[in-house]
């Protein structure tokens, strides 16, 4: 593998700019490397897609990312994951592939027998992926999957902790005031940003899972056993892009979540 290539971007992906959550995780992991971020704001939300829509869309904009020299990629999207991540390998078998999924595992393993409460899309929760997920842990808590519709919404217009996000939240877990819950995973990766209003409405002490830093991690070991770690010792750059026509606006909004999560 030339040292050029060892140099080209690892591509991060998302529909809009939750991935920015992933991307944190990989800059403290690897801050020596170039990214390439990607968000497909033009067709989102993928969570409320069909299985092979949100497939098309993302095995396509991969191919661009890879056509353009990215040496690896992560999905950083728990929906796009969902439906084609499997795929994407099968079609790329020879570049390190990254998904995310909901941390139920940890969330089910740090304490005994907890009721963990997994906010996500509606389709990540459809997916049998997250079925299978739910089933390999079922025996070791209460898991009760939470479709969120729109939530990914206000982090995609910047809203973090307004009163229309608050409204929303309140009437998400009206349902479960008086549930026991001890953990909360946050099976989006647009979710992570509002995690403060997350808990604060819950009204009780939980513990929050997500899983970003596990991912970060995974890329950097498919990376090392494919010779493709970089060989720069200062930090690398990062790149945003968007599918929109005019993406100013969106782009900042990548920079400003990134510098202040």
């Amino acid at each position: 593998m030339e040292k050029r290539q060892k140099n080209n971007p690892i591509a991060v992906f998302d529909s809009g700019v939750g991935g920015i959550s992933v991307l944190k995780e990989l800059l403290k992991v690897m801050p020596e490397e170039n990214y390439l971020f990607f968000g497909d704001s033009v067709n989102a939300p993928y969570g409320t897609k069909t299985t092979e829509q949100v497939r098309a869309l993302t095995i396509r904009h991969a191919t661009e990312l890879f056509e353009e020299g990215a040496k690896g990629l992560v999905v950083a999207c728990n929906t796009a994951t969902s439906a084609a991540v499997r795929n994407l390998r099968e079609i790329y078998p020879d570049i390190p592939i990254v998904g995310i999924e909901p941390a139920v595992k940890p969330a089910v393993e740090a304490k005994d027998h907890p009721t963990v409460l997994v906010l996500a899309t509606p389709m990540t929760i459809r997916e049998e992926k997250f079925q299978r997920l739910m089933e390999r842990y079922e025996n070791q808590g209460k898991i009760i999957p939470l479709p969120c519709p729109g939530l990914m919404d206000f982090v995609e217009r910047g809203d973090l902790d307004g009163a229309d996000l608050k409204k929303y939240l309140v009437e998400l877990f009206y349902a479960y005031q008086n549930e026991k819950i001890d953990s909360v995973v946050l099976g989006c990766t647009h979710y992570p940003f509002v995690r403060d209003a997350i808990v604060e409405t819950l009204h009780r002490p939980v513990t929050v899972f997500d899983g970003g830093e596990g991912t970060a991690r995974e890329m950097h070991r498919r990376l090392e056993a494919a010779g493709l770690l970089c060989d720069r010792k200062e930090p690398g750059a990062v790149e945003f892009r968007n599918s929109l026509p005019d993406p100013t606006e969106k782009i900042a909004l990548c920079r400003k979540l990134l510098s202040t999560f």
